[in-house]
Protein backbone atom coordinates (compact mmCIF):
# COMPACT_ATOMS: atom_id res chain seq x y z
CA UNK A 1 0.00 0.00 0.00
CA UNK A 2 1.19 3.54 -0.87
CA UNK A 3 2.47 5.62 1.72
CA UNK A 4 0.44 8.58 2.06
CA UNK A 5 2.05 11.91 2.27
CA UNK A 6 2.23 13.22 5.70
CA UNK A 7 0.11 16.18 6.05
CA UNK A 8 1.16 19.71 7.03
CA UNK A 9 -0.78 22.10 9.28
CA UNK A 10 0.59 25.25 7.13
CA UNK A 11 0.97 25.55 3.58
CA UNK A 12 4.18 24.13 2.01
CA UNK A 13 7.45 26.21 1.62
CA UNK A 14 6.91 28.26 -1.29
CA UNK A 15 3.52 29.32 -0.32
CA UNK A 16 4.69 30.30 3.48
CA UNK A 17 7.29 32.06 2.32
CA UNK A 18 5.55 33.98 -0.43
CA UNK A 19 3.05 35.07 2.22
CA UNK A 20 5.31 35.48 4.93
CA UNK A 21 7.50 38.12 2.04
CA UNK A 22 3.83 39.56 1.48
CA UNK A 23 3.11 40.80 5.04
CA UNK A 24 6.76 42.19 6.27
CA UNK A 25 6.74 43.96 2.75
CA UNK A 26 3.53 45.22 3.39
CA UNK A 27 3.94 46.15 7.84
CA UNK A 28 7.98 47.00 7.41
CA UNK A 29 9.33 47.57 4.37
CA UNK A 30 6.70 49.62 2.51
CA UNK A 31 6.45 52.32 5.13
CA UNK A 32 10.66 51.89 5.40
CA UNK A 33 10.62 52.92 1.39
CA UNK A 34 8.31 56.43 2.21
CA UNK A 35 11.03 57.40 4.95
CA UNK A 36 13.39 56.96 2.12
CA UNK A 37 11.75 58.49 -0.40
CA UNK A 38 10.87 61.76 1.99
CA UNK A 39 14.59 62.00 2.51
CA UNK A 40 15.44 61.73 -1.44
CA UNK A 41 13.87 65.25 -1.73
CA UNK A 42 17.09 66.64 -0.12
CA UNK A 43 20.13 66.65 -1.83
CA UNK A 44 22.90 65.34 -0.75
CA UNK A 45 24.69 68.53 1.09
CA UNK A 46 20.98 69.04 2.63
CA UNK A 47 21.14 65.89 3.57
CA UNK A 48 24.83 65.75 5.51
CA UNK A 49 24.30 69.15 7.09
CA UNK A 50 21.06 67.87 8.92
CA UNK A 51 22.28 65.12 10.13
CA UNK A 52 25.70 66.25 10.85
CA UNK A 53 24.13 68.97 12.44
CA UNK A 54 25.79 69.79 16.16
CA UNK A 55 22.27 69.11 17.78
CA UNK A 56 21.74 65.74 15.68
CA UNK A 57 25.23 64.44 16.76
CA UNK A 58 24.63 65.15 20.10
CA UNK A 59 21.66 63.40 20.38
CA UNK A 60 23.05 60.68 18.42
CA UNK A 61 25.53 60.31 21.19
CA UNK A 62 23.55 60.12 24.02
CA UNK A 63 20.88 58.13 22.69
CA UNK A 64 22.95 55.25 21.91
CA UNK A 65 25.32 55.91 24.57
CA UNK A 66 22.80 55.71 27.41
CA UNK A 67 21.14 52.57 25.58
CA UNK A 68 23.88 50.55 25.42
CA UNK A 69 24.67 51.82 29.28
CA UNK A 70 21.22 50.71 29.59
CA UNK A 71 21.69 47.29 28.25
CA UNK A 72 24.97 46.58 29.74
CA UNK A 73 22.90 47.09 32.99
CA UNK A 74 20.45 44.77 31.99
CA UNK A 75 22.76 41.93 31.06
CA UNK A 76 24.21 41.79 34.60
CA UNK A 77 21.54 42.76 36.81
CA UNK A 78 18.43 40.40 34.71
CA UNK A 79 21.07 37.06 34.97
CA UNK A 80 21.00 38.13 38.08
CA UNK A 81 16.91 37.78 38.39
CA UNK A 82 16.44 35.18 35.95
CA UNK A 83 19.06 33.13 37.94
CA UNK A 84 16.94 34.03 41.37
CA UNK A 85 13.76 33.24 39.64
CA UNK A 86 14.88 29.39 38.14
CA UNK A 87 16.99 28.28 40.96
CA UNK A 88 15.15 29.50 43.97
CA UNK A 89 11.77 28.90 45.90
CA UNK A 90 10.99 31.73 48.29
CA UNK A 91 7.44 33.42 49.11
CA UNK A 92 6.69 36.65 47.01
CA UNK A 93 7.91 34.36 44.04
CA UNK A 94 5.19 35.24 41.77
CA UNK A 95 4.58 39.00 42.78
CA UNK A 96 8.39 39.35 41.11
CA UNK A 97 7.75 37.45 38.27
CA UNK A 98 4.87 40.03 38.00
CA UNK A 99 7.26 42.98 38.54
CA UNK A 100 9.22 41.96 35.98
CA UNK A 101 6.64 42.15 33.26
CA UNK A 102 5.86 45.38 34.41
CA UNK A 103 7.09 47.86 32.23
CA UNK A 104 5.67 45.33 28.88
CA UNK A 105 1.88 46.66 30.59
CA UNK A 106 2.88 50.46 32.12
CA UNK A 107 2.30 53.21 29.51
CA UNK A 108 5.42 54.51 29.49
CA UNK A 109 4.12 58.11 29.79
CA UNK A 110 3.43 56.76 32.64
CA UNK A 111 6.90 55.46 33.67
CA UNK A 112 8.49 58.56 32.90
CA UNK A 113 6.24 60.56 35.17
CA UNK A 114 7.07 58.07 38.11
CA UNK A 115 10.78 57.70 37.77
CA UNK A 116 10.81 61.73 37.39
CA UNK A 117 8.93 61.81 40.58
CA UNK A 118 11.92 59.50 42.17
CA UNK A 119 14.32 60.89 41.31
CA UNK A 120 13.62 64.51 41.15
CA UNK A 121 15.27 66.70 43.72
CA UNK A 122 12.34 66.73 46.26
CA UNK A 123 11.56 62.71 45.37
CA UNK A 124 11.60 59.91 47.51
CA UNK A 125 15.57 58.57 46.05
CA UNK A 126 16.29 62.29 44.42
CA UNK A 127 16.82 64.29 47.65
CA UNK A 128 19.37 61.90 49.02
CA UNK A 129 20.86 61.41 45.59
CA UNK A 130 21.21 64.91 45.91
CA UNK A 131 22.42 65.60 48.87
CA UNK A 132 25.28 63.00 47.75
CA UNK A 133 26.08 65.16 45.32
CA UNK A 134 24.83 63.10 42.71
CA UNK A 135 21.78 64.50 40.15
CA UNK A 136 19.38 62.36 37.84
CA UNK A 137 16.59 63.93 36.95
CA UNK A 138 17.06 66.40 33.63
CA UNK A 139 20.46 64.59 32.83
CA UNK A 140 21.72 61.62 31.27
CA UNK A 141 22.16 59.68 33.95
CA UNK A 142 17.77 60.17 34.26
CA UNK A 143 17.99 59.15 30.98
CA UNK A 144 19.74 55.68 30.80
CA UNK A 145 17.99 54.94 34.28
CA UNK A 146 14.53 55.14 32.15
CA UNK A 147 15.91 52.55 29.37
CA UNK A 148 17.24 50.03 32.01
CA UNK A 149 13.42 50.76 33.49
CA UNK A 150 11.86 49.43 29.65
CA UNK A 151 14.58 47.40 28.99
CA UNK A 152 15.09 44.69 31.81
CA UNK A 153 12.12 41.92 30.96
CA UNK A 154 13.80 41.62 27.36
CA UNK A 155 17.13 39.91 29.08
CA UNK A 156 15.07 38.20 32.04
CA UNK A 157 12.79 36.47 30.02
CA UNK A 158 15.14 35.39 27.53
CA UNK A 159 17.81 34.20 29.87
CA UNK A 160 15.10 32.67 32.11
CA UNK A 161 14.09 29.19 29.84
CA UNK A 162 17.84 28.62 28.89
CA UNK A 163 18.64 28.60 32.56
CA UNK A 164 15.47 26.36 33.03
CA UNK A 165 16.70 24.00 30.43
CA UNK A 166 20.58 23.49 31.89
CA UNK A 167 20.13 20.46 34.39
CA UNK A 168 21.48 21.10 37.80
CA UNK A 169 23.33 17.80 37.45
CA UNK A 170 25.39 19.24 35.45
CA UNK A 171 26.45 22.01 38.13
CA UNK A 172 27.07 18.64 40.27
CA UNK A 173 29.34 16.71 38.02
CA UNK A 174 31.33 20.00 37.88
CA UNK A 175 31.53 20.22 41.48
CA UNK A 176 32.60 16.29 41.84
CA UNK A 177 35.18 17.05 39.59
CA UNK A 178 36.48 19.51 41.88
CA UNK A 179 35.78 23.00 39.98
CA UNK A 180 34.99 25.81 42.06
CA UNK A 181 31.33 27.66 41.87
CA UNK A 182 33.39 30.46 39.48
CA UNK A 183 34.88 28.06 37.33
CA UNK A 184 31.90 25.67 37.26
CA UNK A 185 29.65 28.80 36.38
CA UNK A 186 32.36 30.66 33.84
CA UNK A 187 33.77 27.35 31.95
CA UNK A 188 30.13 25.48 32.22
CA UNK A 189 26.95 27.43 32.55
CA UNK A 190 27.98 30.79 31.02
CA UNK A 191 28.79 29.07 27.13
CA UNK A 192 25.25 27.71 27.37
CA UNK A 193 23.49 31.24 28.32
CA UNK A 194 25.63 33.40 26.43
CA UNK A 195 23.74 32.96 23.22
CA UNK A 196 20.75 34.07 25.45
CA UNK A 197 22.53 36.56 26.64
CA UNK A 198 23.60 38.00 23.29
CA UNK A 199 19.51 37.62 22.38
CA UNK A 200 18.82 39.62 25.35
CA UNK A 201 21.34 42.44 25.16
CA UNK A 202 19.89 43.16 21.39
CA UNK A 203 16.28 42.92 22.40
CA UNK A 204 17.08 45.52 25.01
CA UNK A 205 19.65 47.59 22.81
CA UNK A 206 17.20 47.81 20.28
CA UNK A 207 14.36 48.75 22.69
CA UNK A 208 15.78 51.29 24.08
CA UNK A 209 17.22 53.21 21.07
CA UNK A 210 13.34 53.68 19.77
CA UNK A 211 11.92 54.76 23.61
CA UNK A 212 10.66 57.79 23.54
CA UNK A 213 7.90 58.04 26.63
CA UNK A 214 9.62 57.23 29.68
CA UNK A 215 12.74 59.37 28.73
CA UNK A 216 10.96 62.71 27.48
CA UNK A 217 9.74 63.36 31.34
CA UNK A 218 13.34 62.50 32.56
CA UNK A 219 15.65 63.85 30.62
CA UNK A 220 14.44 67.26 30.72
CA UNK A 221 15.10 67.81 26.66
CA UNK A 222 17.59 70.10 26.26
CA UNK A 223 19.20 70.43 23.08
CA UNK A 224 22.97 69.47 23.32
CA UNK A 225 22.47 67.80 26.41
CA UNK A 226 19.86 65.71 26.96
CA UNK A 227 17.88 65.61 24.17
CA UNK A 228 17.25 62.09 22.63
CA UNK A 229 16.77 61.41 18.65
CA UNK A 230 13.13 60.63 18.66
CA UNK A 231 12.75 64.25 20.35
CA UNK A 232 14.37 65.81 17.75
CA UNK A 233 12.56 63.74 14.87
CA UNK A 234 9.31 64.66 16.87
CA UNK A 235 10.61 68.93 17.32
CA UNK A 236 11.86 68.57 13.18
CA UNK A 237 7.72 67.34 12.51
CA UNK A 238 6.37 69.92 14.67
CA UNK A 239 8.35 72.13 12.65
CA UNK A 240 7.10 71.07 9.74
CA UNK A 241 10.19 69.98 8.42
CA UNK A 242 9.42 66.53 7.37
CA UNK A 243 12.32 66.22 4.86
CA UNK A 244 15.15 66.75 7.75
CA UNK A 245 12.54 64.34 10.28
CA UNK A 246 12.72 61.36 8.05
CA UNK A 247 16.88 62.20 7.13
CA UNK A 248 17.77 61.67 10.83
CA UNK A 249 15.18 59.00 10.88
CA UNK A 250 17.25 57.16 8.09
CA UNK A 251 20.40 57.52 9.68
CA UNK A 252 18.92 55.95 13.01
CA UNK A 253 17.26 53.19 11.13
CA UNK A 254 20.42 52.61 9.15
CA UNK A 255 22.57 52.65 12.11
CA UNK A 256 20.10 50.51 14.02
CA UNK A 257 19.69 47.79 11.67
CA UNK A 258 23.55 47.82 11.39
CA UNK A 259 24.26 47.13 14.96
CA UNK A 260 21.40 44.25 15.34
CA UNK A 261 22.69 42.58 11.98
CA UNK A 262 26.44 42.68 13.72
CA UNK A 263 25.15 41.00 16.91
CA UNK A 264 22.98 38.28 15.37
CA UNK A 265 25.89 37.59 13.50
CA UNK A 266 27.92 37.50 16.31
CA UNK A 267 25.20 35.34 18.13
CA UNK A 268 24.98 32.71 15.40
CA UNK A 269 28.43 32.28 15.43
CA UNK A 270 28.09 31.36 19.66
CA UNK A 271 25.95 29.18 18.48
CA UNK A 272 27.72 27.14 16.31
CA UNK A 273 31.06 27.53 18.96
CA UNK A 274 28.42 25.96 21.39
CA UNK A 275 27.04 23.34 19.28
CA UNK A 276 30.95 22.22 18.42
CA UNK A 277 31.50 21.98 21.58
CA UNK A 278 32.09 17.85 23.20
CA UNK A 279 29.11 16.95 24.59
CA UNK A 280 26.67 18.97 22.08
Amino acid sequence: MAVSSRRRVLPGFRLSLGFAWFYLGLIVLLPLSGLFLRTFTLTWAQFWETVTAPRALAAYQLTFGASFAAALVNVVFGLLVAWVLVRYRFPGRDLVEALVDLPFALPTAVAGLTLTTLFSANGWYGRYLEALGLEVAYTSVGVAVALTFIGLPFVVRTVQPVLEDIDADVEEAAATLGATPWQTFTRVLFPSILPALLSGFTLAFARALGEYGSVVFISGNMPLRTEIVPLLIITRLEQYDYAGATAIAVVMLAASFSLLLAVNLLHRWSHRRLEARPGH
